[in-house]
Parts: C-alpha cells; sequence; structure tokens
C-alpha cells in the first residue's frame, strides 16, 4: 500500500505577514485549516487534495505531506524516531532520496549531521523493507525534518520549485517582487474585479498580472508542473485537478487594470509576461512617468511596490519619489493605495499617515505594507 492512498495530515509553508491570507484561502478551497505555527499551516486531505493545494493556491510558498512528529533531544532519539516511520509505504526502492533540515530552539542543531542522520535511518529501514541495495536512480523525494523545540516533523515536500514560480515570469526587472507576495498584497486590499487597478511602478508587471488572475478565477499552479506528478507511486489525478481549473476559469471577464513603468524594457517585460499568461487583451500597459498617471475612473485601487533602497535609488532621490507619489495620488477621485516599501519614513514623504500598516517580507527584506484608505463605492439601490 502507499501513503498516498489514504488520508494524509498536508502542511503548507507561507511567509510571514501572510499566513492569514493563505488560511483564507484554504478555507474557500473547503479545507480546514489549522492555526498557523512558525508559517505552517495543516489541514487534512487525500492526495487529490494535495495536487490541488499546489494548483489552486495563490499565496503559499509550497506543500508538503507530514510524514510523522516526535521529540528527538538527542541524534539517537532522532534516528529511532525516523526508522519507526514506514517508508517502505512512501518511497519506491529506486527514490532519489534529498534530505533538508532545520532547526528552532532545539537541542539538535548541527544541520549537515542531522541530515546525514536522517537520511542514514531511512537507507537503513529501506534496504531492510526491500531486502536489497538501493541506487537512487528514480524520482527525486525531498524529506525535510524540522526540529522546533526538540519536536521534530518529518515532511515529504510535493511542489518542487516554489509556488511563486508561476510559469509565466521567465524574465526578471529591476527589484521584482515574488508573485505570491504580489498575490497577498492583493487579497490584503479593498479591490475586487469590478474595480479598476493601477500600478503605477509596475516592473516587469507581477502585480496586474497576479490581479489578472484573480479577476479571471486562474488557477496560479494551471502553467506547470509539480515534484509530486514524478512519484511512481502516487496516484494520476492531474487531469482531474486540471479539469476543475478549467472549469473554473473565466475568460471572458472584463478587467480594468493597467501598470505603469518610466523604463521602455519594464513594460517590454509586462507585456512579454501578459503574452505567456495569454492575458495581453486584458491589461493596459504604457510607459509613463508615474507623476503623469491619471484616471477617468473613481473608487479605484492602486496597489504597487515602488523603488526603495540603495542599489536602486539614493535616499535623496527616494524622498522626492515618495513626496511626489503621494502628490499623484492626491488627483485620484476617491482611489485606495496600498504600497509596500522597506523604508521607514514612506509616511513622512508620502505626505500622510497611514490608515493602517502591516509588516510583510519581500524575500529577506522586511517591509511594511502602507494602506490608503478612499471613500467606498456607493452600493447599488436594489
Amino acid at each position: 500500500m502507499s501513503i498516498f492512498d489514504g488520508q494524509l495530515i498536508i502542511e503548507v509553508a507561507s511567509a510571514s505577514g501572510i499566513e492569514a491570507v493563505t488560511k483564507r484561502e484554504l478555507s474557500r478551497l473547503g479545507y480546514e485549516p489549522s492555526g498557523a505555527n512558525f508559517g505552517r499551516i495543516t489541514f487534512d486531505g487525500t492526495y487529490t487534495d494535495v495536487l490541488r493545494a499546489n494548483v489552486f493556491l495563490r499565496t503559499a510558498n509550497r506543500v508538503r505531506i507530514v510524514l510523522g512528529t516526535f521529540r528527538a533531544e538527542t541524534f539517537d532519539e532522532l534516528f529511532d524516531g525516523i526508522s519507526r516511520i514506514e517508508w517502505k509505504d512512501i518511497l519506491p526502492r529506486d527514490a532519489k532520496i534529498v534530505v533538508n533540515a532545520k532547526s528552532h530552539a532545539s537541542k539538535i542543531f548541527a544541520l549537515s549531521a542531522t541530515q546525514s542522520v536522517v537520511k542514514k535511518a531511512i537507507i537503513n529501514s529501506l534496504t531492510k523493507a526491500y531486502n536489497c541495495t538501493l541506487e537512487e536512480r528514480g524520482a527525486e523525494y525531498n524529506i525535510e525534518v524540522a526540529l522546533v523545540s526538540d519536536e521534530a516533523t518529518v515532511t515529504l515536500d510535493t511542489s518542487g520549485e516554489g509556488l511563486h514560480k508561476r510559469g509565466y515570469r521567465t524574465y526578471l526587472g529591476d527589484a521584482p517582487i515574488r508573485e505570491t507576495l504580489a498575490a497577498a498584497m492583493i487579497e490584503l486590499s479593498v479591490w475586487n474585479p469590478d474595480r479598476p487597478l493601477i500600478d503605477p511602478f509596475c516592473g516587469s508587471g507581477t502585480i496586474p498580472l497576479e490581479a489578472c488572475m484573480i479577476g479571471m478565477n486562474m488557477a496560479p499552479g494551471m502553467m506547470r508542473n509539480f515534484a509530486c506528478e514524478k512519484f511512481s507511486n502516487a496516484p494520476n489525478v492531474r487531469e482531474e485537478v486540471q479539469k476543475e481549473a478549467e472549469e473554473l476559469l473565466n475568460r471572458d471577464k472584463i478587467l480594468k487594470i493597467s501598470g505603469f513603468d518610466i523604463n521602455p524594457e519594464a513594460i517590454k517585460l509586462s507585456v512579454r509576461h501578459a503574452k505567456r499568461l495569454g492575458v495581453e487583451d486584458k491589461i493596459h500597459f504604457q510607459v509613463m512617468d508615474m507623476r503623469n498617471v491619471s484616471s477617468r475612473l473613481s473608487h479605484g485601487v492602486i496597489i504597487t511596490n515602488p523603488p526603495y533602497g540603495e542599489r536602486l535609488m539614493s535616499e535623496a532621490e527616494l524622498k522626492v519619489l515618495y513626496s511626489d507619489f503621494g502628490k499623484m495620488t492626491k488627483g485620484l477621485d476617491e482611489w485606495c493605495v496600498y504600497a509596500i516599501t522597506s523604508y521607514r519614513a514612506f509616511e513622512k514623504y508620502y505626505g500622510k499617515k497611514a490608515d493602517k500598516v502591516r509588516r510583510l517580507y519581500n524575500s529577506e527584506l522586511e517591509c511594511n505594507f502602507y494602506t490608503y484608505l478612499g471613500k467606498a463605492p456607493e452600493k447599488p439601490h436594489s
């Protein structure tokens, strides 16, 4: 029997600050997620649910299957705990086994030694179970052991490359934002697909493209494959999940999404990425200085990742840019503004105190996500 034939504990990893967004996504998919612990959220499901999570989640980093949990304060306890897991139900005899380790507030903290002990225990178990020498020539199975306060959690990665890699962004502009963070910023905003959206610093187009995918109900993992699809002992359910994604996709949705950037090369990248995604007719990209951005529409939403950091701009240039950004947004009728930056004096130079500030991370860089709310559009009379 394979582990993939029964009920599973599925673990979703999410970046710090957006765990609540990922939990809401899981709830919308019909699951009952646990509370987040160190950015990890669990729920019960089948192998089909593993693949659904990979295909449909917009803000998660990766999806893993929990293989076991136990207490381990010594390498002997770690070896014994790993050995108690039924590895024959998980790994075929030709599995290429890769082990990663993490440790936080635990007596076992030497990661290289941890990886060696774990792999030795797995190989020992499989050699006995299959009664043969293992050659590791098949599909790669990435095992992670996370030690937190001396509790070991053993998981199998099912995603492969991080879930931020949707498949449409093959070229990167300056200081790109991850697709998963862009999606989280949109989910944290008041934007909905019937409202206009502008990114005046769009770079290679990630925020407008993620908004377009949300607006069309396009599953972010439709264009790529996942590590678990190569597992020889896992059922083939991709066609079933892909069919669900296709049925939910609304290709006819009319959207009012625009991306502007002062750099012509950035706009070229944006258009190229939109074509790869098949949505070039859904988004308006244009070379334009942020200071000249305007709209005849009201009650729209600006969501943006403006330049910040010494690599792109000096502090003096940032102050002028943010001041001009604040002036530009004043000219937009009742628009909401959302901006992420690591520059701590953003509010001062933007010229207004934010209605809300949330801490998010752009890769490893700690940033603030500033919210400025405009007047909500009036609801139509019934």
